[in-house]
């Protein structure tokens, strides 16, 4: 079983087909997906999909392009609407610089308030970072000295120094196509050098097909293909990437129910 633990079901590129393409997923063994949330005011949309689809999961947040047009909405409302049984992340929120769509101040302040809203839920943050590695790692440790909370570095493309930083403080480094990419050589190094015990994979679907489909529309079923590279990469067979990645996602995504078949493999691995 592989868990794509990052895609975007809602966007557009997906009308009239989720159905098959969750069912594509299915038979390449991705049996559950998390559709992440980049507007706050269009989470009814996310949360709708993952209502009509046992498979999928939901999470709730602004993505940091839109942390200027979404600035100011309170922690206790990120927080109301993480009650909702198939919401099971916060975010996606975070920095990017390489962009650059919102003021640097309002993607830090937003950036923040996910944090306290995390912190408050119970439920892992996903962090958005991009070309932002320092403030980023400031942030995070200044915000973890104000209280513990879980997170997750998601489509890591960021530097070895701001992956060590999140697995000093305690967060989790999940991989996308990206790390199938010819020239990424150094991600792959980092992939290679990280705790086994931290390491999810993700599509961020439609964006970054792995290769050999690199240029294509990304979809949840290629999920398997980054998970292969990471095998690889880590000098381990698929089934045991499959199992520790999967496992991981557990144990970070606590509000997804664990099916009974990954709980029987947990507990013969030990």
């Amino acid at each position: 079983m592989i868990v794509d633990s990052h895609c975007h079901l809602d966007f557009p590129d997906f009308d009239g087909e989720r159905d098959e393409l969750i069912a594509r997923a299915k038979e390449a063994g991705v049996e559950l997906m998390v559709t992440i949330c980049t507007h706050i005011r269009k989470f009814d949309q996310v949360r709708a999909i993952a209502e009509a689809h046992p498979e999928v999961y939901c999470s709730v947040g602004t993505h940091p392009h839109n942390a200027g047009t979404e600035r100011g909405i309170p922690v206790d409302e990120i927080v109301q609407l993480a009650e909702h049984p198939k919401v099971v992340a916060i975010g996606e929120a975070g920095l990017d610089y390489f962009y650059d769509k919102a003021p640097r101040d309002a993607q830090a302040e937003g950036l923040r308030i996910h944090i306290e809203a995390a912190r408050q839920t119970g439920l892992p943050l996903v962090i958005h970072s991009r070309d932002a590695d320092d403030d980023m790692a400031a942030i995070l440790r200044e915000e973890m000295g104000k209280g513990a909370f879980l997170a997750l570095l998601h489509c890591f493309s960021s530097g070895r120094d701001l992956a060590l930083t999140g697995i000093e403080l305690g967060l989790y480094v999940s991989f996308s196509g990206i790390l199938t990419f010819k020239k990424s050589e150094e991600l792959r190094d980092i992939a290679r050098e990280l705790p086994a015990d931290r390491l999810l994979v993700e599509t961020d679907a439609p964006y970054l097909a792995p290769q050999p489909r690199r240029g294509k529309r990304n979809e949840p079923a290629y999920t398997a293909m980054t998970a292969a590279v990471l095998a690889e990469v880590r000098g381990v067979s698929d089934e045991e990437i499959a199992r520790q990645t999967t496992e991981n996602f557990f144990r970070l995504f606590k509000k997804v129910p664990k099916p009974e078949s990954v709980s029987n493999e947990v507990a013969g691995a030990a």
